[in-house]
């Protein structure tokens, strides 16, 4: 009785602890296990935080998992980004939506605490959109050429959103391959500078697609070229600033990309996770739709060649930033 009683004791004792062991490997194998934090690092409103809360709907869908969207905006997005480099709490299941601002913020701030490489894991590059250089209707340019040829014998003014934006960088990078007199007027904002560009109070800028597409169509505004490697669906008319070529243009390409990374310590099976889903979330059409909306193309780039991409912008704003003597203490 006794024998059997044993005997009976450890196959149920035997049998739990495999049951045990089973579900602790499902678990350790099945992520997420809790609610997935998408740090934006810019104030709420802007195209990375719009761009955010449709990829967290979406992107929940495919988890199976809640997708909380947080915004912590400060100094260029370098502050969330440090925070994330910083690993913590809940580090494996937090991600963040990059930008050019990654890449930027690494050149114009030379005391981060982070490598804006090495420290982190790059899932997926999401979009990409294309910087339009714009001039008012009433200009008296009619290409890039003549544009440049004008600003090599006076001062032109181009107008930006903010220190260290696509932006701001792109004006800059154009000033420095052509050698041209060029001075960078900052607002608050592409919203507060789009007046002063549309009223001829600035020569020029190098806008994101969605800002100054429609005034593109209504002819407020002339699109002399865009950034871009390839010429734009949206203006198929219009050259590139590369295929142009004169001028040490043949160098120039740039866009305002968006895409997922997280903290280097990411557990392989999540990163893995990651990218399934987001394949999904990017054939969808809500998610073609958006990104028809906003002018862009959808991103290609993923893991080691997202991660390679990010090392060269960081070595191209860094040289771009020290030519124009553009640091943030």
């Amino acid at each position: 009785m006794n024998t059997l009683l044993n005997v009976r004791t450890l196959a149920t004792c035997g049998g739990a602890v495999a049951l045990a062991l089973s579900i602790s490997a499902a678990q350790a194998q099945e992520w997420p296990t809790q609610d997935v934090r998408l740090v934006v690092p810019y104030a709420p409103g802007g195209t990375t935080d719009v761009l955010s809360r449709r990829v967290a709907d979406l992107l929940q869908d495919e988890l199976g998992a809640n997708v909380v969207v947080e915004n912590r905006p400060g100094a260029g997005s370098t502050v969330a980004t440090g925070r994330l480099a910083r690993g913590g709490r809940d580090i494996d299941h937090t991600i963040l939506m990059a930008s050019p601002g990654h890449t930027i913020g690494a050149a114009i701030y030379p005391d981060l605490t982070y490598d804006p490489v090495e420290d982190f894991v790059f899932i997926q590059n999401l979009i990409d959109i294309p910087n339009v250089m714009v001039v008012p209707a009433s200009s008296p340019y009619n290409d890039v050429l003549e544009f440049i040829e004008a600003a090599k014998e006076r001062n032109m003014t181009f107008s930006h959103s903010g220190v260290g934006s696509s932006i701001h960088m792109s004006g800059e990078l154009f000033k420095a391959l052509t050698e041209t007199n060029m001075t960078a007027v900052p607002f608050a904002g592409s919203g507060a500078a789009l007046p002063a560009l549309l009223g001829g109070d600035v020569n020029v800028s190098f806008e994101n697609m969605p800002t100054v597409f429609p005034h593109i169509q209504t002819g407020d505004l002339r699109a002399l070229a865009v950034t871009s490697a390839e010429r734009s669906e949206y203006l198929p008319d219009v050259p590139t600033l590369s295929e142009i070529g004169e001028h040490n243009l043949d160098q120039f390409v740039t866009t305002a990309w968006f895409g997922l990374i997280a903290h280097n310590s990411f557990p392989e099976e999540a990163s893995a996770a990651m990218q399934e889903a987001l394949e999904e979330v990017m054939n969808r059409e809500e998610f073609t739709s958006f990104v028809t909306q906003l002018g862009a193309e959808k991103g290609t780039l993923a893991g080691d060649d997202f991660k390679a991409f990010v090392a060269e912008e960081v070595a191209r704003w860094d040289e771009v930033a020290a030519d124009a003597g553009i640091r943030q203490e």
